[in-house]
């Protein structure tokens, strides 16, 4: 809930506004961020001294609050402690998950795979699933996915699937986000690139519209990619570059397409109980379970228009 602390005195920057734009976002997950970061994500470009005075002057009107070194829209220290133990977990976490997503580069026409979810924004809770975002070649999306998704039902008999959780789906031809939004935005400067430099480079270029959203934000870390691959997958896609592999690619994706429709039509729920969706083309698919996107977009307007009502000094 937003705080409905009274203020001392008023705000009436631009920046002010872009503050209050970028701890609303994140206040959706309950995730305060610092000064840096905030800066990060702000959708106007400003001197440091413009952004540092604001700041300060913001905390002194209790229109945003202060814990160390984290800024929140809410008074609650709670938020701060369970912030700093995720971000231990993730750094604990995040080598083993380049380390997965370099395996997954391995298999048959993946072309590039980056980390994607709570994670890429070095936050991990305790029960932290490996999402995983992955380009693969033209027209065979659906033979690399179909491929994974069968070696993923090994990994449940290990008990290691939450290392596995491949939500996004793209081929080369389809690089360019459709939706474009805050939270895709937001996910896609935040995608931590693992495997498939070329590719990844590639969808960064196609997605420069995020730089309208945020024009100051910069990477958080650099990771080290990985190009490269194995004889199982070159002799794969050497048996199924012709027609066979158009074919077989074209029989998966309608397959998989019939039976996603059918999950949703008996209203299946995911293990985190959630009702199971699969958005797909011929070239891309994507897990929404109930509508996650339109949700947090929604969501993060709504907050918005709390916040001009409350401080419409800062929304001139």
């Amino acid at each position: 809930m937003i705080s409905e602390a009274p203020i001392k005195a008023p705000v009436t920057q631009k920046m002010g506004q872009s503050i209050l734009k970028a701890l609303a976002y994140f206040d959706i997950f309950d995730y305060p961020l610092s000064e840096n970061e905030i800066k990060s994500f702000l959708q106007c470009p400003a001197a440091d001294a413009v952004f540092s005075s604001t700041l300060k002057q913001m905390v002194s009107d209790e229109l945003i609050f202060r814990f160390d070194e984290f800024y929140s829209l809410v008074n609650d220290k709670q938020r701060y402690d369970r912030r700093t133990q995720g971000n231990s977990r993730a750094a604990k976490l995040i080598p083993k998950a380049c380390s997965v997503g370099a395996f997954l580069y391995k298999f048959p026409y993946v072309r590039g795979v980056g980390i994607s979810g709570s994670l890429s924004k070095n936050y991990a809770d305790k029960k932290a699933d490996f999402d995983f975002f992955i380009i693969t070649r033209t027209n065979r999306l659906w033979i690399a996915r179909t491929v994974l998704h069968l070696f993923k039902k090994i990994t449940f008999l290990l008990g290691r699937q939450h290392y596995y959780c491949m939500n996004y789906f793209i081929d080369e031809q389809s690089l360019a986000i459709r939706e474009e939004n805050i939270y895709t935005a937001t996910e896609i400067i935040t995608l931590l690139p693992v495997a498939g430099s070329m590719s990844m480079k590639s969808f960064f270029e196609a997605n420069d519209w995020v730089n309208e959203w945020f024009p100051l934000y910069k990477g958080q870390q650099h990771l080290r990619i990985s190009d490269r691959g194995s004889w199982l997958k070159r002799f794969t896609e050497w048996l199924f570059n012709g027609s066979l592999g158009d074919k077989y690619d074209d029989l998966l994706f309608r397959w998989t397409t019939r039976r996603w429709v059918k999950k949703e039509t008996q209203g299946r729920r995911n293990s985190k109980g959630r009702l199971m969706n699969l958005v797909t083309a011929k070239h891309f698919s994507k897990s929404d379970p109930e509508a996650f996107q339109d949700k947090i977009v929604a969501l993060y307007e709504e907050r918005l228009n709390v916040l001009e009502c409350r401080w419409p000094q800062c929304f001139d």
